[in-house]
């Protein structure tokens, strides 16, 4: 019997090539995927990183005014630059105002036009051109659209604001005798206009995405086109459309040229929608570059800073809105 020096079994050599090229493949993808997981929590890191800083940014600038008149300056009504007495509240009253009717605007709106161009109403090219129209609209500049409003929107809207005071002036909201046009309802409703395709476009590609089988399984079920809207895709695309409300209403909050200059900037507080305001935005855009002292300065950066709570606010009230209804039909 003759003796070998070879083993029983041997793996083929191209086999044993083949498994380390495998291992060594693995080993660089895993390496690869660890080092994409990394850079984006650097990348997340940066980006919080970058808010706390802008955050306090604005809080130091804002000391002195902080300091001077605390809390009281929520709730005080006087802006006298000359004896350095300043209050927000007319402010945020009208950034709270404004925007709320902008959105109650765009709201219905945005929803039915997104409905319009996301389901069959009418043929695929008439619904791309008007998702295309109300897109364009986005791409208008604020001060184009603000000199729009002077020019154009308020000629037209003032003689219908002044026959709604005239047979509503007993309800508060209308009860401004010879309105002039330049107000917070006017303000509102170009707002509205300007957040309207972002209200429309986001909720028409989250309708987009709602799986067919719903629809089709709702038509089989005997239901009526209105009946699988309002029951199946609404709901299903709920959290998004909730998004797009939050990120128009973020605009609104924020948005400066055109609501400077069809508000009337009036600071005050009057329960009707048909008598001037004034916003965060605007008396930003109005003063800041004409401020010296620092208390002026810190006073209208305090002004910044309750903005952006308030934006902050506002987001982390639509996030528990849409855990919430997702709690509920789960």
């Amino acid at each position: 019997m003759e003796n070998s020096s070879e083993p029983a079994f041997s793996k083929p050599q191209n086999l044993v090539d083949e498994n380390l090229d495998l291992t060594v493949s693995r080993g660089t993808n895993l390496r690869l995927d660890q080092g994409f997981t990394w850079l984006t929590y650097i990348f997340a890191a940066l980006t919080v990183g970058l808010l706390f800083w802008m955050s306090w940014i604005i809080f130091r600038q804002a000391k002195p005014a902080i300091h001077k008149f605390g809390l009281g300056f929520f709730w005080s009504q006087q802006w006298d630059i000359g004896n350095l007495v300043f209050g927000a509240l007319p402010y945020i009253y009208g950034t709270l105002v404004s925007s709320a009717i902008a959105i109650l605007l765009a709201f219905p709106i945005g929803i039915s036009v997104a409905l319009v161009t996301s389901e069959s109403f009418f043929p695929p090219t008439v619904r791309t051109t008007i998702a295309f129209i109300v897109e364009l609209i986005a791409a208008i500049p604020s001060v184009i659209i603000g000199l729009w409003g002077i020019f154009v929107f308020i000629p037209f809207l003032t003689p219908l604001q002044k026959l709604l005071s005239s047979l509503f002036h007993w309800i508060p909201l209308f009860n401004t005798q010879d309105p002039a046009g330049f107000n917070m309802l006017t303000a509102g409703i170009i707002l509205a206009i300007m957040i309207l395709p972002t209200m429309a476009a986001i909720s028409r590609d989250v309708l987009l995405v709602v799986p067919k089988e719903l629809r089709s399984g709702s038509m089989a079920l005997g239901s009526t086109r209105w009946e699988t809207i309002f029951r199946v895709i609404l709901p299903a695309g709920f959290s998004g459309i909730v998004g797009a409300a939050m990120l128009a209403l973020g605009r609104a909050l924020g948005e400066t040229m055109a609501v400077t200059m069809v508000i009337g900037n009036s600071a005050q507080i009057s329960p009707s929608l048909l008598d001037p305001g004034y916003t965060i935005p605007a008396v930003l855009a109005n003063e800041f570059a004409e401020a010296q002292d620092p208390l002026h300065i810190g006073a209208l950066t305090y002004l910044g800073l309750i903005l952006f709570a308030v934006t902050l606010a506002v987001n982390i009230g639509a996030l528990t809105i849409v855990q919430f209804v997702s709690r509920k039909h789960s």
